[in-house]
């Protein structure tokens, strides 16, 4: 890699770090204004489920083809090409008249955010060091907590505003003038930095991801609703050749000494293996969780969306906090005790906000709902800052940027599917209680807590592995 001499200073930094900030943030806006979509353009609840999971779908299949490009053309450069991607992108999801161009844009604005994403850390990398490298790393690693925040609070304040008679299309359209600011001043306050050796892209192994993903989404999303036609029932069962025919053009093309998107070698990686149980049980309950939540505030609990967004206040504090010191615990700790802690911490919030919708139903608000936020948030923190260091484990020098490819892909794409599958099954419980969106909450909370055990379950019996990680860490 070239380390340019150049350091971003704090112009350069707070511009990297808005770009990060960017697609972060709009995911939380999303979720705050879904009732105020469905409301405007008459979606049903499948439909939202769309928005949200379309969005993750792109930005995961075309993430690693994001981090080649910036490796091979400028990181500046292709990070400025996504942001503006991503700015029209969000215009165009603002001006959007129905439905299926909601869904189309929200999938051109997942493809600019992963020409954003992967730039940012690598900049920060190669043009950092010491503790002004330390200090922007923290400040990456706890930027969610504050996009979370940001986004909640901000995107409730701008949906509920009504300015100009928008309504959830501000949501979108305040992305446009941040993307102008970072296109703007960029190119003097940030170096452009790339790979001394050209990146290959695995244009075969991403077309396969992203006919597989969808393979799996819209049958999972659709097939309820639309009481399974032959079509999507053919979907589900070409996932099986699709994945063959991926392992076997990877392997293929290992053979040849070629990067495929998914190397079989990395795959076989204990390691790289428990970072996919991580993403499957972790991040598709995460994202699940947002997109219920918000709809039980505002369709059942009729909050409006700046209640809704205030509502998760406690989570991204508490997020943030945990996400800041989280570094300084895995390095007096062992890697599996922060990994384990993060976990119990969440359930135990979990129970608390089941306890709570249970009793209280519709009555919950914001305050009501605090303890068991704020013990959520608290617990994700754990488990995020420990899913790249798990997975990184067994990872030499030279396959780090693969193996932080594969992880990030896995985590995008379990984030995109996870409204997709759990939503469907928040929708069931919510027909079974008759509509009661509190109970149906309850449902799902159920079973979240039961994927967490099992994820508990798999963090104990490699324990004794993950224990001898803390001296690997420090």
């Amino acid at each position: 890699m070239t380390h340019s001499p150049v350091s971003p200073g704090r112009a350069g930094l707070f511009l990297l770090l808005t770009g990060q900030m960017l697609p972060l943030i709009d995911t939380s806006i999303t979720n705050v204004a879904l009732d105020s979509i469905t409301q405007s353009l008459g979606t049903t609840a499948t439909q939202l489920e769309l928005i949200v999971a379309l969005y993750g779908v792109a930005f995961a299949v075309s993430l690693a083809v994001g981090s080649k490009l910036g490796d091979n053309y400028g990181r500046r450069y292709i990070m400025l090409w996504g942001v503006a991607i991503f700015g029209i992108a969000s215009f165009l999801c603002g001006i959007s008249g129905s439905v299926n161009e909601l869904l189309a844009a929200r999938i051109l604005q997942g493809s600019g955010a992963a020409l954003i994403v992967p730039q940012i850390l690598a900049t920060l990398h190669v043009t950092l060091k010491g503790t002004a490298h330390a200090r922007a790393i923290s400040l990456y690693g706890g930027i969610g907590g504050i996009a979370f925040i940001i986004g909640q609070m901000g995107g409730g304040w701008l949906v509920s505003a009504d300015i100009g008679g928008l309504g959830w299309r501000n949501a979108f359209f305040i992305n446009v003038p941040i993307c102008l600011l970072i296109l703007l001043f960029s190119r003097s306050c940030i170096p452009e930095t790339r790979s001394d050796i050209p990146s290959r892209i695995d244009w075969q192994g991403t077309v396969l991801l992203a006919a597989l993903l969808c393979c799996l989404l819209f049958p999972l999303a659709l097939g309820p609703e639309l009481h399974w036609p032959g079509l999507l029932q053919g979907m589900l069962v070409a996932i099986l050749p699709l994945g063959y025919l991926m392992r076997l053009g990877a392997l293929r093309q290992q053979q040849r000494g070629l990067q495929p998107l998914l190397p079989p070698r990395l795959l076989k990686l204990a390691s790289i293996r428990f970072g996919l149980w991580i993403a499957l049980l972790f991040f598709s309950c995460w994202s699940a969780f947002m997109f219920c939540m918000a709809l039980t505030l505002q369709s059942g609990m009729g909050m409006a969306p700046w209640q809704s967004g205030n509502s998760f206040i406690a989570l991204g504090v508490s997020y943030f906090l945990s996400a800041w010191f989280a570094p300084r615990l895995i390095a007096r700790h062992s890697l599996g005790a922060i990994l384990l802690s993060g976990i119990g911490v969440q359930i135990a919030g979990l129970l608390v906000l089941m306890i709570t919708l249970y009793s209280l139903g519709e009555q919950a608000g914001a305050l009501a709902i605090a303890p068991g936020t704020l013990l959520i948030g608290y617990g994700q923190a754990l488990i995020v800052n420990s899913f790249y260091r798990v997975g990184m484990r067994d990872i030499n020098a030279n396959d780090a940027g693969a193996a932080s490819a594969i992880l990030s892909t896995l985590q995008q794409a379990t984030v995109g599917l996870g409204p997709a599958v759990l939503g469907a099954l928040f929708l069931h419980f919510q027909h079974n209680n008759g509509g009661n969106y509190p109970l149906a909450m309850v449902g799902f909370l159920g079973v979240e807590v039961f994927l967490m055990l099992m994820l508990g379950g798999i963090a104990l019996i490699r324990r004794q592995t993950l224990s001898g990680m803390t001296t690997q860490l420090r």
